[in-house]
């Protein structure tokens, strides 16, 4: 399906890197997915071949072993691989918002220590904001970290990490009252620690703790967790950038990376799913013909089509809006928003053309029809992105009455 979905203007590196990760998928991720995600099982042998590519590093500048690439170029790899597994493009995904928060806030020992491990993949990132009661608020977070000498005491509960158990590095973000006085705004009272740990479950480090996996409807062998603070010590050298009461908006600058990255496996979902509705369209044969000779059915494909058009064109746009310097919040909630939706469309219309194999877990669009709901909610569900859309279209049009 070479024909939908392609990117102008790249250059003959991202073109060859891109290439690499579609025949990394072809060969290695696609055949085995709907068997791993089955049995819950995280995809290891996938992960060690995605390391080898390099891919842990793709974004982390040359200088630290990476390879220096941008937002887009990460974008579509991203694109390919959720296109194979959604669940790939998960495990990857919060290791490059932690490296990315890292390149863009981290003091120059934090970068010096994390980024070349990062680079390498054999420091694992994982992040966390939400916690079990706060839902899309973030400004309810009740995790707190107490000043003790050069320490930080950490206690409180985190939800919601996806690599929580796989991961070695966490960046999350805690209430810190220290420096700002009662009355403080919120979002200028939060700080995101650095917390190193050992891969597993249970108790990782003292006062750490990291229970099992939560089943979940989809999205499975990627690991997903809640985090719990006990009595958590954490240098004060470990607070990122080295100054309290930023992680709000280091957070939110990480997020829009992974607003973009939510997007591009929307458009890579959507993709598959039309690959298998238009294949299984010209197999399928009713009254004498292929269904997809039917013009409902050629509808229904066109439609499908243009959804993964859109979605892929907006992607890309906000994608490259961040790797120009420029605020890219308002692309990055719209490239959201759409993909998400449509893939949700488009992976429904590809199981109603499977009929009732499409019901079938012996077919690849049921773990797909499983799959895509979890974008309508993953950074930011899409009512938080009409709220973003809507302030920054008021802020760009303002009417001066």
């Amino acid at each position: 399906m070479a024909r939908l979905a392609q990117t102008a203007g790249l250059t003959d590196i991202q073109q060859e890197i891109l290439s690499t990760v579609r025949d990394f998928v072809d060969k290695e991720i696609i055949p085995v997915a709907t068997e791993l995600e089955h049995r819950d099982e995280y995809p290891q042998q996938i992960v060690d071949g995605l390391k080898e590519l390099g891919l842990f590093g793709l974004m982390i500048p040359e200088e630290y072993g990476g390879l220096g690439e941008s937002l887009l170029t990460y974008a579509l790899c991203v694109e390919e691989i959720a296109r194979g597994w959604m669940s790939v493009s998960g495990i990857i995904n919060t290791h490059f918002i932690v490296a990315y928060m890292l390149k863009q806030h981290g003091t120059q020992e934090q970068k010096d220590h994390f980024l070349p491990r990062m680079a390498a993949g054999d420091i694992r990132g994982a992040f966390s904001m939400s916690e079990p009661g706060l839902g899309s608020d973030v400004s309810a977070i009740t995790s707190k970290a107490v000043k003790d000498g050069d320490e930080y005491v950490l206690n409180g509960q985190k939800m919601w990490l996806t690599n929580g158990g796989t991961s070695s590095l966490v960046a999350v973000l805690v209430r810190s009252d220290e420096g700002h006085p009662e009355g403080t705004a919120p979002h200028k009272s939060m700080t995101t620690f650095l917390i190193e740990k050992e891969p597993g479950f249970g108790e990782v480090r003292p006062g750490l703790t990291i229970p099992g996996k939560i089943d979940k409807m989809g999205y499975k062998g990627v690991d997903t967790t809640e985090l719990i603070m006990d009595g958590l010590r954490i240098p004060a050298d470990r607070v990122l950038g080295g100054v309290t009461g930023r992680g709000f908006y280091q957070m939110m600058d990480g997020v829009e990376v992974g607003r973009v990255n939510v997007a591009a496996r929307g458009c890579g979902v959507a993709q598959r799913a039309f690959e298998l509705g238009v294949r299984y369209a010209q197999q399928r044969h009713t009254f004498g013909k292929a269904i997809a000779q039917h013009q409902a059915i050629q509808f229904k494909l066109a439609e499908m089509a243009t959804k993964v058009e859109a979605a892929h064109a907006m992607m890309v746009n906000a994608a490259r809006k961040k790797d120009s310097g420029e605020r890219n919040d308002l692309e990055a909630g719209m490239a959201k928003y759409l993909a998400s939706e449509y893939c949700k469309e488009v992976v429904e219309d590809a199981f109603r053309i499977h009929g009732g194999y499409g019901f079938s877990k012996e077919y690849e669009i049921e773990r797909l029809y499983r799959e895509a709901p979890m974008l309508l909610i993953g950074e930011g569900t899409a009512e938080i992105q009409k709220m973003i859309i809507g302030r920054r279209l008021l802020e760009e049009y303002r009417f001066q009455g």
